[in-house]
């Protein structure tokens, strides 16, 4: 990945450690103490213009007019972050276009990609690419199988199996593939944010834990590259715990799709399926060693998520402290720094009518479709890609939890909840100036 000033980033540079604020022991990164490099600063695009009108204007702090732009094929008031660096420079196909389109591309802030970018950079985008079309090609692939008739016989067995299979809530993990996890393109997926886990306290591999990922971001890039794959090293770092990550239950209705989700090691979110992993499994098959991870603040959070800011959906869920309190199981906060700086989308308060529509979707289908925008495959400016903008997830102090049976009294539901809030909240505080430089706001609990 290239920095800011355009130099490939070495993924083992050693740089600065981050303390742990209970303790003397420094913050790890794939088992050992490495340093961390912040998430990239918002930076302003606009250039310096030669003549004094530009200068005169940049002071009185307008944007340059499009004759300004056409005439100097500079884009306009963009902000550059992540993708900076040798990428950046003139495209030798961009050049080479009539100078209408070039000022066309200029004013509409399009920066192409050039051809010279370096293979690993371009393996990267492929690996980000294929995660967020992997529902769209498996899917694809069952319609397409169904095409061919001699497929039928295998098809119908199949397609039985996946309306009784209780895969997804029994808690066995038995179609669970540690190779699908360690695939190398988990680790081109990573690096081309880059993305990296840290840890701040350990944890016993003889208790059972919750993981509350924050925020929701718009697709949980960070969730996944941190538990549903090994490519951020979470064995190295706690061993003997099996972390499960989990998502919607209509996930596991889709052919061919939730097999792969089976395969990465994604189980159901219902409350049976918590139940069962944290129950069973481990050495004395009593959930000793288990963990899942749960995106607390669901599909209603990536509606709030916006560049620069946290807002959690988090005062009223209580359902993952209750589940805590009945399976005996830690509650251990985690903050993905920059998860919400992967995209820009259209905020609800300032488009009402498409807020409404995603809210109606919410009401109705359990999940939403944010108005984002990204970058593209082949430019910088257009598309449905992630921006390269880094990910911190960092991972907090477990709360411990005592076993309180089937029905926990509400008011040690309200307690525990309320130190997890507490948690959450040291947690952004102590990291804040490392992984979120750029931040406009504090953090949010809104609701």
């Amino acid at each position: 990945m290239a920095d800011p000033n355009g130099q490939e980033a070495n993924p083992n540079e050693k740089v600065q450690t981050v303390p742990n604020p209970d303790t003397s022991n420094p913050i790890e990164t794939n088992g050992e103490p490495v340093a961390v490099k912040p998430s990239a600063t918002l930076t302003n695009g606009n250039h310096s213009k030669k003549d004094g009108k530009s200068k005169k204007s940049k002071a009185n702090g307008s944007s340059d007019s499009w004759a300004d732009v056409a005439a100097s094929g500079t884009p306009r008031n963009h902000d550059i972050s992540g993708d900076t660096g040798k990428d950046m420079k003139s495209n030798p196909l961009q050049s080479s276009l009539p100078s209408h389109e070039k000022a066309a591309y200029a004013a509409g802030g399009i920066r192409f990609a050039p051809l010279q970018v370096p293979l690993t950079r371009r393996l990267q985008t492929a690996a980000v690419l294929f995660h967020c079309m992997s529902i769209v090609l498996f899917v694809s692939a069952f319609w397409f199988t169904c095409a061919n008739p001699f497929s039928w016989p295998l098809l119908i067995p199949y397609l039985i199996h996946l309306s009784v299979s209780t895969a997804a809530t029994n808690g066995k993990l038995a179609y669970r593939s540690e190779f699908l996890r360690g695939l190398p393109i988990w680790k081109l997926f990573a690096g081309y944010f880059p993305a990296r886990l840290h840890k701040t306290h350990e944890l016993d591999p003889k208790k059972k834990y919750i993981f509350g990922y924050h925020p929701h971001g718009i697709i949980s890039h960070g969730a996944w590259l941190a538990f549903a794959t090994n490519a951020l090293g979470f064995p190295e770092m706690f061993p003997g715990i099996t972390n499960t990550m989990l998502t919607l239950d209509s996930n596991f209705r889709l052919p061919f799709y939730r097999d792969w989700l089976f395969g990465m090691g994604l189980r159901s979110v219902s409350k049976e399926s918590i139940y069962n992993l944290l129950s069973k499994g481990g050495k004395k098959n009593d959930g000793q060693g288990r963990a899942v991870t749960i995106v607390v603040g669901g599909a209603r959070e990536s509606l709030e998520a916006q560049p620069g800011s946290l807002r959690l959906i988090l005062n009223g869920r209580k359902g993952f402290v209750k589940m805590a309190l009945r399976t005996g199981a830690d509650l251990v906060p985690v903050i993905g720094f920059g998860e919400n700086d992967l995209y820009d989308q259209l905020s609800p308060k300032t488009h009402p009518l498409v807020g409404k529509f995603q809210h109606l979707m919410l009401k109705i289908f359990k999940f939403t479709v944010p108005a984002l925008h990204g970058r593209g495959v082949l430019n910088y400016d257009v598309g449905l890609m992630p921006y390269r903008r880094a990910i911190n997830i960092v991972v907090g102090k477990p709360i411990e939890v005592t076993a309180q049976g089937n029905q926990p009294d509400q008011a040690e539901i309200d307690r525990v909840h309320e130190l997890y809030i507490q948690e959450v909240e040291r947690l952004w505080d102590t990291y804040k100036d490392q992984f979120s430089k750029a931040r406009k706001s504090e953090l949010e609990i809104i609701s």
